[in-house]
């Protein structure tokens, strides 16, 4: 050790980051705990609902086109909330639709799968109502292993 490095003091513990996104197609609110701090971020996608549209071949190519617009999007949009949770140590994905599940798939694909503590089906829900949640949810696991640590 060199005279200037300094040890970090025994009693400081690392902050986890613990988010809760709820998402839908539309927009993803984002609840980040860490320490005693708490932030909501919102993240929206700036589209409108994807329809989908069934009719004679030559549409097929129109529909096609507009499928992979609203793929692109929709990928653009997932960048922007994984950057949001990328350093989460645990993450709780809520949502009304296919957008949670979707979410869920690439975070496998960015090898954080592996920190999502859950996926629940819930519907609207507003940006104090998810930070609520997510702050039940991570001090029931707090209380949990606690209990496990204690026993």
């Amino acid at each position: 050790m060199t005279a200037d490095a300094v040890p970090a003091p025994a009693t400081a513990e690392p902050t986890t980051r613990q988010v809760g996104v709820w998402i839908d197609h539309r927009k993803a609110v984002i609840a980040i705990l860490a320490g005693k701090t708490e932030q909501v971020r919102q993240v929206t996608s700036n589209m409108e609902k994807h329809v989908r549209y069934s009719g004679a071949a030559q549409e097929d190519s129109a529909e096609d086109q507009r499928d992979r617009r609203f793929t692109g999007h929709l990928n653009k949009y997932y960048d922007q909330v994984i950057g949001w949770i990328r350093d989460a140590d645990s993450i709780l994905i809520l949502g009304p639709g296919e957008a949670k599940v979707e979410l869920e798939e690439r975070l496998g694909k960015e090898a954080l799968r592996g920190r999502v503590v859950g996926v629940e089906t819930v519907d609207k829900m507003t940006d104090r109502q998810v930070a609520a949640r997510v702050r039940q949810r991570f001090s029931k696991s707090k209380r949990r292993l606690g209990k496990r640590v204690a026993v």
